[in-house]
Order: C-alpha cells, then structure tokens, then sequence
C-alpha cells in the first residue's frame, strides 16, 4: 500500500454510539493510526431529518480498496443497522466512506477513489485537513485547502470536543 488511507465517518440515527462502535469494529481489522474531530451539522439535501455528526479516520491496511469497501465497511455499515436505498440522503445508523487511499486512483462504477464528494462538503474536507494540511489529491495533484473555502464553511460544523476525545480514548487514538 502506498500512504494513508482515510476513511469518513457520518451517522444520524443514534450517531455517537454507532460512530463509537463502527470505529471499534475497524479497529479490529484495520491499523487505526488518527482521528479528527468529529463534527455535528445539518443534513446535506435533507434538513428534515436529524443532525449528522462526521469525522475522517486515518487508517493503515493491506487490505485493496475493493475488499476495504465491500468486505469491511459495508460488513460494518450492515451490522450496525445500515440498510442502503435508492434515497442517498436517507437517515442512517452509520456511512463508512474511503475517501482517499492512498496515491490511488480508482474511477469504477462500484468504487470511485478518491471519493468525488472530498471537495463538496465540509463535513468531509475540514477534517480531512485537520490530518493532513498539505493533503494533495492523487488525481488532480492539487493542494486540498486551495480547492475549498475553509473559512465561509467552518461556521455550520459545531466542533464535538469531547465526543472527538471519547472516540480517540476508547478506540486507542
């Protein structure tokens, strides 16, 4: 494997018990490295559902990013209550995303790598950044924080100190 691998975290249905545990869940087959903080913000596309709350973990594995995705996460995702519909902005108990792994570039119908969405949300590059400030994406080869507008986003995450603390003590961080 070539670099970090960053996985994005999100949950909206009981979020930090199901964060909590999908972070211990792959503490168990993955070499958890880092966290961020995790973040509590609205619903991207859905306002009428409950507050998300997202972080990025900075992992180490051999596993290929096919098996990460299908083999791993979704395990996780589907033990922990996650069931996927054709509604992509649907509440769920926990979205296990790879976001970057990395110098890969992987563009499939069924993985694409990095993830198209790093750039969209805040949610995703804030705390993507707060692990990697200088992170270059491997298919642009362009400086993350030189794509997004840090400073007009910052205001709708609300930071979760302790949560973030929480995670990182109980999951070895």
């Amino acid at each position: 494997m070539s670099g970090a691998v960053f996985i994005g975290v999100g949950a909206n249905i009981n979020p930090e018990a199901n964060i909590l545990k999908a972070v211990q869940l792959l503490g168990r087959q993955v070499k958890l490295l880092d966290s961020s903080f995790f973040y509590r913000s609205k619903a991207a596309g859905k306002e009428d559902q409950p507050d998300f709350i997202n972080g990025v973990l900075k992992i180490t594995t051999e596993i290929n990013p096919g098996e990460l995705k299908f083999d791993v996460l979704r395990k996780i995702e589907a033990q922990l209550g996650r069931v996927r519909t054709k509604d992509k902005n649907a509440p769920r108990p926990i979205d296990l995303d790879i976001l970057l792994y990395g110098g890969v570039v992987k563009l499939e119908e069924q993985i694409r790598i990095p993830d198209p969405h790093i750039q969209t949300y805040d949610f995703v590059y804030v705390p993507l950044l707060e692990l990697e400030p200088e992170l270059v994406l491997p298919d642009s080869k362009q400086k993350l924080k030189a794509l997004v507008e840090i400073d007009k986003s910052c205001h709708k995450l609300v930071k979760m100190v302790e949560f973030s603390a929480l995670v990182k003590e109980r999951c070895g961080l």
